[in-house]
């Protein structure tokens, strides 16, 4: 294969038979849809979807310093994870641009001399984020390594995913927690079974060795047929997770915004010991923030029919105002939606006046909080 085609998924045979539409996507050939990506959207709003994100990027991190490594190399304090849990952070530059945002999972037991760390990066900045790793890990008694091919990542989401889990494992799922994951069996497949997901449902993320990720997907398949579970796309899990206000790196992230500038300053934990990657510089952000409050991350929805997509200019009373980050139809709500970065005296919920300009023609639209969707739970 030459070094230009894009990578195949364990699961590229299977898509294809049940005639999904394949994509490039961060240098993987991976599918968009199998069918109607709305009717995909509400099969994980209202029963079950299953997705391939295989093409993830698995990193691990093991060692007697590997939490002083993530420590330094990222914005959390990583060494207060413990054992089983998992939890979202980011990895700046030094400049405080972020490189990317992650979930890291702690995987040892208490017991362990050394701790064990996996890192999960976006597909499209896994090696970015691996060279860093690799280059913040000198003078540390830690390994990095590139595990993108040791994992198939398969997910189950949507309410009916928990009753479609429980009938093919013993794992004790009513125990586990969001942003936690234990290692189990499923459907006879040894895998770890983590409650996380990037819909705004209740779900699982179940990382297994490549070669059982066909029978892995037919034994869901076949355990969620009278739950409704279909097999989903690419495109309705972008859906999904707008709709629930989850940013997207190079849409609402991206190496010209620190966290700060995210609205996600939380993840930067100023108190943990030692140095880390961008402190300095994320120390002014946070004080510029204080004083100068930057754009707002804010939820658009739309009066009309329109669409509007990423780059188009936010305006009021004829000034440009924002820009939108990312934008879709929404089936939920059943009317176009969009993220977009604002003055933040256009901020707030309600503010009259609001349009984005569309090919020249200012459609209006309703400034709402983030998200725009929350499930019942």
């Amino acid at each position: 294969m030459s070094s230009t085609e894009p990578r195949r998924t364990a699961l590229d045979a299977t898509h294809r038979a049940l005639g999904a539409t394949m994509t490039d996507f961060a240098g993987w050939d991976m599918p968009l849809r199998y069918g109607s990506e709305r009717d995909e959207h509400l099969a994980v709003r209202t029963r079950a979807g299953l997705f391939d994100l295989s093409h993830m990027g698995e990193i691990t991190v093991t060692g007697r310093q590997a939490a002083e490594l993530l420590n330094h190399a990222l914005v959390g304090n990583i060494g207060t994870v413990k054992p089983g849990r998992a939890r979202y952070t980011m990895i700046c530059r030094e400049d405080g641009g972020i490189l990317d945002d992650l979930i890291v999972y702690r995987l040892d037991d208490t017991e362990a001399a050394a701790a064990h760390y996996m890192v999960v990066a976006n597909a499209a900045n896994a090696q970015v984020v691996l060279d860093a790793l690799t280059e913040r890990a000198a003078g540390f008694d830690a390994e990095v390594r590139d595990d993108r091919d040791a994992y198939a990542l398969l997910a189950v989401q949507g309410p009916e995913s928990p009753g479609i889990l429980a009938s093919l494992t013993d794992a004790d799922l009513d125990g586990l927690k969001y942003y936690a994951g234990l290692p189990g069996t499923v459907a006879g497949v040894p895998a770890l079974i983590a409650r996380t997901g990037y819909t705004g449902e209740d779900g699982f993320e179940l990382f297994v060795k490549p070669e059982h990720a066909v029978e892995l997907w037919e034994a869901l398949t076949r355990a969620g047929e009278g739950a409704g579970l279909v097999p989903c796309g690419l495109s309705c899990r972008d859906t999904l997770r707008l709709e629930a206000g989850m940013p997207l790196y190079g849409h609402e992230l991206t190496t010209a915004l620190t966290p700060f500038d995210a609205g996600l300053g939380r993840v930067v934990k100023f108190e943990k010991e030692g140095d880390f990657v961008g402190r300095a510089a994320l120390t002014e952000a946070a004080e510029r923030a204080a004083t100068q409050p930057p754009r707002v991350l804010v939820g658009l929805v739309a009066e009309g029919r329109r669409v509007p997509r990423a780059g188009y200019r936010v305006v009021a009373d004829g000034e440009v105002i924002g820009e939108v980050t990312s934008g879709a139809p929404s089936p939920t709500l059943g009317r176009p939606i969009a993220m977009a970065y604002v003055d933040p005296a256009h901020a707030a919920p309600g503010t009259a006046g609001v349009g984005v300009d569309i090919r020249g023609s200012h459609e209006p639209y309703e400034v709402v909080a983030l998200p725009f969707y929350k499930r019942r739970k």
